[in-house]
């Protein structure tokens, strides 16, 4: 799979680079490990793995290694349900890394390439990154999507030396981290119009490469929906493929806006609530594309609006007892973060007007709720599992406070400053009731 490592004077006026050496996506790419990791002259490294893709692969992987005669030290996280990529996880890997190690080797997804991402950075080695499934975009991403004090973090780190997808492997991950995949790329339908609104709104740079490439890898995704459902290793393969693009699209703006927008706030929102109480929640990309379709319903209401009923409005006190309410104990790390962006303010309206005209038409460029819906249904995700796990109320107020998680400008962000993000929430729980 090749992949240009550079684009100099692109028309944004940015200059792209990305550090991967190697992206192997193919049947049998595993047993190309051991002369990846003797051309990087390492010698000892750490296998991560879980109980799940320990015995998938990651046994055989450190086996491979040490026939020749490279130490591989392996990290097994013993799990008995999800893997939180915690301070817990971080201190149980660092247990295993000596002065010696040379590079950290991950076998897994995204919890388990999101740790070693993290912690190789932390101390300064590379790592490469073996997928076991094709269920997440952040494999070629230099971001570490973390959960630190309760908080869901995502950290600078960098790219892996080299990504390994065996196609044979991955083409048998359970459905449900193939549909979680698939829905992470369908997300992008929603990521990609947030882009083009802060592009008005906020002058954000909006690069027309990366946009195509995001683009066009998820459309050729939508296409084979069926082929990937019904798990043919070609089109698992141009999944994981897709699945890359996009973290390298990632990493070529040095950020996740190419991946990242309402829909994965939303996403996050019903991670963080959960896992501070126990509750149950989706795989990541499942949760995404279910949040597409809320966020595309947002869409189409808004673009129907005109600008006569736009009004800021922002009660602080009011705000942050509902963040102290909601967020419990990652509520101060929420206020902090707010505080510090300064993202509240009425400095938007006036030019939101103005601009009205192009941000409809933005707005109306999205797929109604109508059609996420039908295409979630093609990707065997129906919507009434999401409406039915988590209820009015959690998507009332994921509706309102997702946003407040993150730094970016997104749909909700252009709701607050327009004064209809409540209403909007309130007015959304309607069609659940």
């Amino acid at each position: 799979m090749d992949i240009p490592k550079e684009i100099k004077y692109c028309s944004c006026g940015l200059e792209h680079f990305c550090a991967i050496e190697d992206i192997i996506i193919e049947k049998g790419a595993n047993k190309k490990i051991p002369a990846l990791i003797s051309t990087a002259s390492c010698k000892d490294v750490v296998v991560v793995s879980d109980n799940n893709t320990h015995p998938l692969c990651a046994s055989d992987i450190a086996a491979d290694l040490e026939s020749q005669r490279i130490k591989a030290t392996e990290m097994i996280y013993a799990r008995d349900g999800v893997l939180i990529p915690d301070e817990k996880a971080i201190i149980q890997l660092l247990e295993k890394v000596s002065t010696q190690t040379d590079m950290l080797i991950g076998v897994g997804s995204g919890v388990v390439n999101d740790i070693c991402k993290y912690v190789s950075f932390k101390l300064k080695l590379p790592y490469m990154i073996v997928a076991t499934a094709p269920s997440m975009d952040g494999y070629a991403s230099a971001g570490a999507a973390m959960i630190i004090d309760n908080m869901k973090v995502t950290y600078n780190a960098h790219v892996p030396k080299a990504i390994i997808g065996d196609t044979n492997i991955l083409r048998s991950a359970p459905i449900d981290l193939i549909k979680a995949g698939l829905g992470d790329m369908i997300g992008k339908l929603s990521c990609l119009n947030d882009w083009k609104i802060s592009h008005l709104v906020t002058d954000e740079i909006l690069c027309d490469n990366v946009y195509a490439m995001t683009d066009n890898a998820v459309r050729r995704c939508i296409r084979d929906i069926d082929g990937i459902i019904c798990r043919n290793e070609d089109s698992v393969q141009r999944l994981m493929e897709g699945l890359v693009v996009v973290g390298v699209a990632m990493s070529y703006m040095n950020n996740s806006r190419p991946a990242s927008g309402s829909e994965h706030h939303l996403s996050h929102f019903y991670e963080v609530i959960n896992i501070m109480s126990g509750g149950k929640y989706f795989l990541h990309g499942i949760d995404v594309a279910y949040s597409t379709a809320i966020t595309n319903a947002l869409r189409h209401k808004l673009a129907a609006e005109t600008p006569t009923k736009f009004a800021y409005s922002f009660n602080e006190d009011e705000w942050q007892a509902d963040i102290r309410s909601i967020y419990g104990k990652s509520a101060e790390g929420v206020l902090a973060l707010q505080k510090k962006l300064g993202l509240y303010s009425n400095k938007n309206l006036n030019y939101i007007k103005e601009k009205w005209d192009a941000i409809r038409e933005v707005l109306s460029e999205a797929m109604t709720y109508e059609e996420t819906v039908t295409l979630l249904k093609r990707a065997e995700l129906n919507i009434e599992e999401f409406y039915d796990l988590y209820g009015f109320d959690m998507i009332k107020n994921s509706i309102s406070y997702a946003k407040d998680l993150k730094d970016r400008y997104t749909l909700f962000w252009l709701l607050q400053d327009i004064g209809l993000l409540n209403k909007y929430a309130d007015e959304f729980g309607k069609l659940l009731s």
